[in-house]
């Protein structure tokens, strides 16, 4: 995907397009759809919540029912608007349009894509199964960023997209670790969020995790911790959960003190 060069900008040396990317990415709940009308190719937009993949790609679960999902089933490039939903003037705020292909879950895939978007969306649970609903994952083919003045960017996937092909042991034990983080340790979850993330103290959960960071929210509020080196099985998941605990409860100590 490329865009007119005169829309883009050089970002400055303070600026980090592709971690931004890759956080909106996690963070975002809901988002712009925009898809072409079966038949004559209209753009169609319509608003929809999704969560994400490890990989950071979109995850939908839309029915066949809905016309933008009939639009997709006829012509699958789409387009995703994600943005951050400050206070005030939304143009003030970092957004980033996606563009790429909607893809329709297999049976090998579902599980995953399930449980990844129930975890971000619970309410999900109650249709999930019902047989016009479907997963799809939206496989990027570029993103284009604006986060203010000289802060505009395209992106490529391979800036914005984890990387998990040499992370088949971390996703086999994700739904473990995610588990146990939720049932035995929500104090350090804590911990991460107000003294890691500067957030405010709440009951939050894990979503998800992925080689390069941890997913956390609470109620309608998301955040995204970011390793400091990469993961790729459930060991090195565990310990670095355990540094960041440590990390975090230093600068507790040290707030109280």
């Amino acid at each position: 995907m490329q865009y007119n060069s005169d829309w883009t900008m050089q970002p400055t040396p303070d600026f980090d397009p592709a971690r931004l990317a890759r956080s909106l990415l996690r963070r975002s709940r809901q988002g712009a759809l925009a898809t072409l009308m079966a038949g004559n190719g209209d753009p169609y937009c319509s608003l929809v919540n999704l969560a994400s993949h490890p990989d950071g790609s979109p995850i939908l679960l839309i029915s066949r029912l809905a016309l933008h999902t009939r639009n997709i089933l006829a012509d699958s490039r789409v387009s995703l608007m994600l943005d951050e939903r400050v206070e005030g003037d939304p143009l003030e705020g970092a957004r980033i349009m996606l563009a790429g292909r909607a893809e329709e879950a297999t049976d090998d895939g579902r599980d995953l894509l399930h449980r990844r978007y129930v975890n971000a969306h619970p309410s999900a649970e109650a249709f999930v199964e019902f047989k016009d609903f479907s997963f799809f994952r939206i496989r990027p083919a570029g993103a284009h960023l604006v986060a203010g003045f000289g802060r505009i960017v395209d992106l490529r996937p391979a800036q914005f997209l984890t990387e998990i092909g040499d992370a088949a042991s971390l996703m086999k034990a994700e739904p473990g670790a995610v588990a146990h983080m939720n049932e035995d340790h929500r104090d350090a979850m804590n911990l991460y969020a107000t003294r890691l993330l500067g957030a405010e103290s709440a009951d939050w959960a894990c979503v998800g995790c992925d080689p390069d960071g941890m997913d956390m929210q609470a109620g309608g509020k998301t955040l995204r911790l970011d390793f400091p080196e990469r993961v790729t099985n459930g060991a090195e998941l565990r310990e670095m959960l355990v540094r960041l605990a440590g990390e975090a409860r230093t600068r507790d100590s040290a707030a109280e003190a």
